[in-house]
């Protein structure tokens, strides 16, 4: 053992790649997507405004849309091919039509149909922006309903508002009550790149071993046994990765924490083996590392589109939710959700997460049965003529 840590020594530090995919590139990364969505909570999207009616009214409707801590309308338009034009160059989130007649309509009890047009597929600022838009339609709407009430003068002004709007709801996000989107998204995106790291990193020390040592030194009369000795000393290099942006989130920006990190640290440590297993069997299957490297990009790619966490798994197709079963991390994520936003007990984490880690063995059995395929072509090839 203490030459295969020696020897694994030697691999490190004489691969450049592997040991910036041990070291820099996972915390560059990490940090990098921290950075990128420090805010935290999105303010004041720019949005445009094409108002045809011009009236105190509609000027109104565009102040209440300014009011909303999510928008800020900051372009006027003229006329419609601008406010596209504006929007499609992105200098605008969305942008508003207030119809003509719009005053007319009002008077009338006939609503007039204001229009908002954005881009649904930005999910976040599509979300932000329609929820926006509800609350300043609703509260325009309230006093236009609690000023027809006063006008007929038998209301106060309390009992004219409890007239128009009957019904008071209140929404209370439940586990992310300030609607910080980078507690929402960071803290899936980073164990999302933790996977690939890993399966990549598994792919280039076993790339590093075979160059210097080949395939029959490496691997050795008992593959199974010099597989764990090899993965072991890198292993706790993974744990220590994934516990160090559990750190981060939970002690250094002080995010919500309502379970345990012990139950996490266990998910952790079994996806860290899941991840290494099938970096083994991406190299295996060809003993080319450019190849090995494609086919992990492949199964790993979709990894924080598949999670769960920014699209319902039951809304996906049944092709998604197979591969979704096939990617490691997505069955951690649940078991972290369950620990930092349900905090539910670490028995129940561990007891719901492990029977699905148990499918890791069937490609460590396919690993060990590729290894002695290219065993015996080895020896074929090399048996006298």
């Amino acid at each position: 053992m203490a030459d295969s840590k020696l020897s694994q020594w030697h691999v490190l530090s004489s691969d450049r790649w592997l040991l910036s995919s041990l070291t820099w590139i996972p915390i560059l990364l990490a940090l990098s997507i921290w950075w990128i969505f420090s805010q935290a909570i999105a303010r004041d999207l720019p949005i445009g405004v094409l108002d045809l009616q011009q009236s105190t009214l509609s000027r109104q409707l565009i102040r209440e849309f300014d009011a909303t801590s999510a928008l800020k309308v900051d372009h006027a338009f003229s006329d419609i091919s601008a406010a596209k034009n504006a929007f499609i160059g992105n200098e605008i989130y969305a942008y508003m039509v207030i119809p003509k007649n719009f005053d007319r309509d009002i008077h009338l009890a006939n609503p007039p149909q204001v229009s908002v047009f954005y881009n649904s597929q930005f999910i976040l600022v599509g979300k932000l922006i329609n929820s926006a838009a509800l609350q300043a339609h609703g509260t325009f709407n309230a006093q236009l309903g609690a000023l027809k009430q006063l006008a007929k003068g038998n209301s106060s002004a309390l009992s004219a508002v409890a007239k128009t709007v009957a019904i008071r709801s209140q929404i209370t996000p439940l586990f992310n009550k300030n609607s910080n989107y980078a507690q929402f998204l960071v803290s899936a995106i980073v164990p999302a790149l933790w996977q690939i790291a890993i399966v990549v990193s598994t792919i280039l020390f076993l790339t590093a071993n075979h160059r210097i040592s080949g395939l029959k030194k490496m691997v050795g009369e008992k593959p199974l046994k010099n597989l764990l000795a090899m993965g072991g000393f890198y292993l706790p290099i993974f744990v220590a990765q994934g516990f160090a942006f559990l750190i981060f989130f939970y002690a250094g920006l002080d995010w919500p924490m309502e379970g345990s990190l012990l139950p996490l640290l266990f998910a952790q440590l079994v996806t860290v083996i899941a991840c290494m297993i099938m970096g083994n069997f991406f190299f295996f299957l060809t003993l080319d590392p450019a190849r090995a490297i494609s086919f992990a990009a492949g199964f790993t790619a979709p990894s924080f589109a598949f999670m769960g966490v920014t699209f319902p798994v039951t809304d996906m197709n049944t092709l998604a939710q197979l591969w979704r079963g096939l990617l490691p991390i997505s069955h951690y994520i649940e078991a972290q959700i369950s620990q930092v936003s349900y905090g539910v007990s670490a028995w129940e984490t561990i007891s719901s997460f492990t029977p699905s880690m148990f499918g890791y063995l069937l490609p460590l059995l396919l690993v060990l049965l590729l290894i002695k395929k290219h065993l015996k072509k080895l020896d074929h090839n090399n048996a006298p003529i």
